[in-house]
């Protein structure tokens, strides 16, 4: 009886430590999760307010109560979120305010493109637009300004862009006269990072006041780095229209002493013309007894760059035409940052009719964007009524049924 009793006690005691073991390791686990910074490549701020990683950790809701909201005032920091969502407009967004701003005699003597604020300063864009005043016969021929500011905070070694508003947009919309403009901001050489604002309807002059904060960039590349600005106009039934393009290097750009106010103004987008589109390796083979069309797309060379970046990230469409009403599609793999890919890919096709008289093939060779619509680099067709070496291949695959043909083709302009 001893021996029984014994044991049970011994278990009683194990299951005590082990319970009280694994308690101590999970807050262990908790407070050191609470500690590490969160894997953000970056924050979106709408309408200029700030967000740092310690705020996005707390629990705290908009509908707490005013005891909750009274201790939570005490402990956050300056640059912590907080909205009063009773001050929202019908719309549910924020009125602006325009902060006062101490006046010195230093900066009558900087230039309008650049001038340094301290971090707890700010500037309206009432201001911005009597810096950079344009004369009368400068604003025919411009495409309108851009105004926004870059940081960069050491704490937290994250760079800050704040793309405050366009002014003086031209209207891309000729009924309404007006567009519905947005902006679409890449950090250059490596594209990796990719981000947008929101489309504002019916205005020439958008105040977009949106901020964009990228964690794990050293202080010491940002002035490998540059800033790519693509002002658009939002269109619902078709591709979006370019209105122009903003570039600016940080190369000499100081941001050790604070946030930077600049403006740009907006030129025409630089994009080559169709005498360079590149070539495409496409190799055909026609089943006239399984009534099959295999198509193999090889290799694509000499692609032009698709942005100032210089290199796109190619994939190629493929669509197959029967009296000119598309039946089906295909596309590859996307490669990353090449102007001669490799694709290796096959297609096979059935045909729905007999023959190959009112079938065409066509090859659409894009650039993936993953922040707006991919765009056509270079565009190829192969029919019995395509011109040059498209028709020509075509030709041979329809004498020689099949046999596996291959040629270089000429894109044209997409």
């Amino acid at each position: 009886d001893e021996i029984p009793t014994v044991v049970g006690i011994f278990s009683a005691f194990g299951l005590v430590f082990s319970v009280s073991l694994f308690a101590w390791i999970c807050c262990q686990r908790k407070s050191s999760k609470s500690n590490k910074t969160p894997p953000y490549k970056f924050v979106h701020v709408l309408k200029g307010v700030d967000i740092y990683p310690e705020n996005l950790n707390s629990k705290k809701k908009f509908g707490a109560d005013e005891k909750s909201e009274a201790k939570n005032k005490s402990t956050m920091p300056k640059n912590s979120l907080h909205l009063d969502l009773e001050k929202r407009d019908l719309n549910g967004n924020f009125p602006k305010t325009t902060p006062k701003i101490q006046s010195s005699p230093d900066l009558e003597n900087l230039s309008p493109k650049h001038f340094v604020e301290r971090k707890k300063d700010s500037v309206s864009p009432d201001s911005l637009k009597s810096i950079t005043s344009l004369s009368s016969e400068d604003k025919q021929d411009k495409l309108g300004t851009l105004f926004f500011s870059l940081e960069y905070n050491f704490e937290k070694k994250a760079f800050v862009v704040n793309i405050k508003e366009a002014r003086g947009l031209p209207a891309m919309d000729e009924q309404s006269m007006t567009s519905d403009p947005y902006i679409k901001m890449t950090i250059l050489p490596e594209k990796k990072h990719k981000v947008k604002t929101r489309v504002l309807r019916k205005t020439l002059d958008p105040a977009f006041d949106e901020t964009f904060t990228f964690y794990g960039i050293p202080y010491s590349q940002i002035q490998d780095l540059t800033l790519h600005f693509m002002i658009l106009s939002f269109d619902r039934f078709s591709r979006d229209d370019v209105i122009g393009e903003v570039l600016i290097p940080l190369a000499g750009i100081e941001l050790s002493e604070g946030r930077l106010l600049m403006d740009r103004e907006i030129i025409k987008r630089n994009v080559r013309k169709s005498s360079g589109r590149g070539e495409l390796l496409i190799s055909l083979c026609y089943q006239s007894t399984t009534n099959t069309l295999t198509v193999v797309v090889l290799k694509a060379r000499h692609l032009p760059k698709s942005d100032v970046s210089g290199l796109s990230d190619p994939y190629v469409k493929v669509n197959l035409y029967h009296a000119k009403k598309r039946i089906s599609k295909k596309k590859t793999h996307v490669k990353k940052c090449t102007p001669n890919a490799v694709f290796n890919e096959l297609f096979v096709f059935d045909i729905p009719c007999e023959g190959l008289d009112d079938i065409s093939i066509e090859f659409l060779v894009l650039d993936s964007d993953r922040g707006s619509r991919n765009e056509v680099i270079g565009r190829l067709t192969l029919g019995s009524s395509a011109e040059g070496t498209g028709g020509e291949h075509w030709k041979e695959i329809c004498e020689y049924p099949r046999r596996q043909i291959a040629k270089w083709h000429m894109l044209c302009d997409g």
